[in-house]
Formats: C-alpha cells, sequence, structure tokens
C-alpha cells in the first residue's frame, strides 16, 4: 500500500506540472509573422568557430555577397528594407561625448585607424574606412577596402536617418557614464526615446539607462541567468521569478524546448509580467552573436510566435518569415 501510495503521489505531482505548463492548452496570440531583430544591420557574416574576444572577425568574413558593412547607415536601410522591426547596434562613448556607432573594442580589426574607440575623438573616427580591414582570404584581397571612408556614423544621426523605425542599443563598455549619456539622450529627446527598442550588454551601463529612462527595458548576462535559472527551479509552478519582469530575455533557440510552458504558456507569461522574448540562434557560451540564420533554423520558430527573432541574416530571413 506505501509504495502504491508513493507512485500516486509521483502521478499527482507529475500530472499538476504537465497541466501548468501544457502548451497545447494555451492558443497562440497572434498567427502571423514574428518581428525581426537586425543584428547589425545587413552585414559580412564570418565563420564563429573558434571565436573569442580577441578575435578580429573582419580578417574571416565568408566570400562578400554584397557590399554592406555592419553598424553604417546604408546597411540600416538595407535591414529595414528585408523586413526588420529593430536594427541592433554597437555603440562606444568618446572623450567628446559622442556615441560613436562601431562594434569593435579597437579601431585596429576594420577600419585604418589604431587604437582604442573610446579613447578616440569623433573627428578622427569620422574620417576612417569602416571598410578597410575586411578579407576573405586571409589578407589576399580587400573586397571593402576604400567603401567605408565616413561611413561610421554617430547614434544621433542614425535616429534623424530613421524616423519612426527602432533600434537596440548595445553598449560595448561596462561604464557607468554611458549609460547616464544614453539616459540624458533619450529623457532629451521624445523622438529618439520612441526609437529605442531597449538596451543591453555591459551591465553597469545597461542597468543605469534602464533605472533613469521610463519604460526603458534591458538585458544582460547576469540578468538573464539570474531570469532562466530560477524560472527553471521553480516557474514551472506558474510563480514568475521578479528578475523575468519587466524585461528582455534573450533564449537560444535549441535551450527554448527545455524552459517550462515552451512555446505558448512561456510567452502568455512573458507577455503577463511585460518582458520581451528574443528568440536567438543555437548557444554558443556567452555572446549573443548566433542568430536564425537559415531556413533550417527558421523552421523551427513555432507557429504564431509572437516575440523578436534574432538573425544575422536579415536579407535571407526576413522575406522569409515576412513572405516578401
Amino acid at each position: 500500500m506505501r509504495g502504491k501510495t508513493i507512485l500516486g503521489g509521483i502521478g499527482l505531482f507529475a500530472g499538476t506540472v504537465y497541466i501548468l505548463n501544457a502548451s497545447w492548452l494555451v492558443m497562440p496570440s497572434d498567427i502571423g509573422s514574428p518581428r525581426i531583430i537586425a543584428h547589425r544591420g545587413v552585414h559580412q557574416t564570418y565563420s564563429r568557430q573558434g571565436v573569442d574576444a580577441e578575435t578580429c572577425t573582419a580578417s574571416r568574413i565568408d566570400p562578400p555577397s554584397h557590399d554592406f558593412i555592419e553598424n553604417t547607415i546604408p546597411s540600416m536601410h538595407a535591414a529595414f528594407a528585408a523586413g526588420a522591426d529593430v536594427v541592433e547596434l554597437d555603440v562606444h562613448l568618446t572623450p567628446d561625448k559622442v556615441f560613436a556607432v562601431l562594434h569593435d573594442w579597437t579601431l585596429d580589426c576594420r577600419t585604418d585607424g589604431h587604437g582604442v574607440t573610446e579613447e578616440t575623438p569623433w573627428p578622427t573616427l569620422k574620417a576612417l574606412d569602416v571598410g578597410y580591414g575586411y578579407t576573405p582570404d586571409g589578407g589576399k584581397t580587400f573586397p571593402l577596402r576604400g567603401k567605408g571612408v565616413g561611413l561610421m556614423p554617430r547614434l544621433d544621426e542614425v535616429y534623424a536617418a530613421f524616423p519612426g523605425h527602432s533600434f537596440l542599443v548595445n553598449f560595448k563598455s561596462r561604464r557607468p557614464e554611458e549609460g547616464e549619456a544614453l539616459a540624458a539622450l533619450l529623457n532629451a529627446d521624445p523622438e529618439a526615446r520612441e526609437a529605442t527598442f531597449g538596451v543591453y550588454g555591459g551591465m553597469e551601463p545597461t542597468r543605469l539607462a534602464e533605472a533613469r529612462v521610463s519604460d526603458l527595458k534591458g538585458f544582460d548576462k547576469a540578468s538573464l541567468k539570474a531570469c532562466l535559472i530560477a524560472y527553471e527551479i521553480y516557474g514551472w509552478t506558474g510563480v514568475l521569478p521578479s528578475a523575468c519582469r519587466d524585461t528582455m530575455i534573450a533564449l537560444p533557440i535549441d535551450i527554448a524546448p527545455y524552459v517550462w510552458g515552451w512555446p505558448y504558456r512561456f510567452m502568455e507569461r512573458m507577455r503577463e509580467a511585460d518582458s520581451e522574448v528574443l528568440l536567438v540562434g543555437p548557444y554558443g557560451g556567452s555572446d549573443f552573436a548566433a542568430g536564425i540564420d537559415t531556413p533550417e533554423l527558421a523552421a523551427r520558430i513555432p507557429p504564431g510566435f509572437d516575440g523578436y527573432v534574432w538573425t544575422n541574416k536579415i536579407e535571407t530571413i526576413g522575406p522569409l518569415l515576412k513572405g516578401y
């Protein structure tokens, strides 16, 4: 009898967990196309095998199929034209208090400049060739050299060039002053605030900007870890961790099936918590560079998914998901 009681208790517990997290009991909220975040706009892709924080990715690009250069206004125009709802961009606050839009911590990899990006005055940055260092063949040819002179934009120039569009701002440092400067910009300019979908990256500037700008959402590595670990421990109960509320959650597509209630119950919980879900590419460690970049990965997006899809190949994935 005791054994049957234990088994019955286990069965009841398992059944309760199942019902609480049964995705099929929740109808998709929006049968249609998901929203898309174009990582760096239309840009030159590269092999991620063996990439670490010191890798010069411009030196290992795939053979170019276009001339667009990441983080430039032409690449952003092309991304929106291909179906992007949001364009992700990278910023550095210069000594003369300008937000320069460039990915790299230093200039030596992809430009004809030298030194630390955030330590370089804006006039010097603006004169650089941001296509200088791109090579698909180990330095034999540089197909974009000379095509990126003067194309590095300021963040305020990006906002002005795209009224009515949205951007996800990536802080490339952990300097609190970057968060303070962005908060001041957004609080002083309602159109820039409207254009800023969210922030992420360095913990200190991200959290400071979130705290000082009303309803601004963001995420960093620590906030993602706090949300997802707590959710896996007790989210099955329907009680949502505080770390998962009013935030952004970057969820790798290969991890997603293992979160409680994926996809529709999970998405319902996040909607009720006023949180945005960003479906990114397969888990690759500590960065968010991997995207939904192939038709095969796109086919794994649940029907009616109403979050955001992160891609490095907006020119491929945008028309596919939007039916262009």
